[in-house]
């Protein structure tokens, strides 16, 4: 089969993801946060991770330099992932979080958090990638993770 925008697009949904809000500050000082499913561990001495994001995005100069986090979001957070990937004024309403020592802002309630400082950036054709040296971290031993699966929502528990 040919190689187009749409048959990558399926095949690349058929690899079942978690979902992530990646946060960071802006420039004017107001949080900003993007749903992202391109998300991986890199290394783990140093701690590394990296997160793809569409170079067309308008939030991508904040996170270009300085911190970030990446909220790994739990079932029950799946409004969350739908504001961040919308394109509303006010993606933060009815989000509940707090502010780091930097100014980002961590989502609460979130299955695990890991708190970054950029390390390296990459060009990747259309999108950027952002490596980022994990500084903190929090997780629960409890919960279970939102999943995203050909172009859908999923829980854990529909699986089995």
């Amino acid at each position: 089969m040919k190689v187009d925008e749409r048959s990558f697009r399926k095949a690349l949904g058929c690899f079942a993801s978690g979902v992530t809000v990646v946060t960071s500050v802006g420039a004017d000082k107001r949080p900003v946060g993007v749903t992202v499913s391109a998300f991986s561990s890199v290394s783990l001495d140093p701690p590394l991770v990296l997160f793809c994001l569409d170079i067309r995005n308008s939030s991508l100069d904040a996170f270009k330099s300085g911190h970030f986090a990446i909220n790994i979001l739990q079932e029950d957070q799946r409004q969350a992932s739908i504001q961040f990937a919308s394109r509303l004024d006010d993606k933060w309403q009815n989000i509940p979080y707090d502010l780091n020592e930097h100014g980002v802002p961590l989502i609460r309630d979130t299955l695990a958090c890991l708190e970054c400082s950029v390390h390296q950036l990459v060009e990747g054709g259309d999108h950027l990638i952002v490596i980022g040296k994990v500084e903190n971290l929090e997780h629960q031993t409890g919960g279970q993770p939102l999943l995203y699966f050909r172009g859908a929502y999923a829980n854990i528990s529909e699986c089995f």
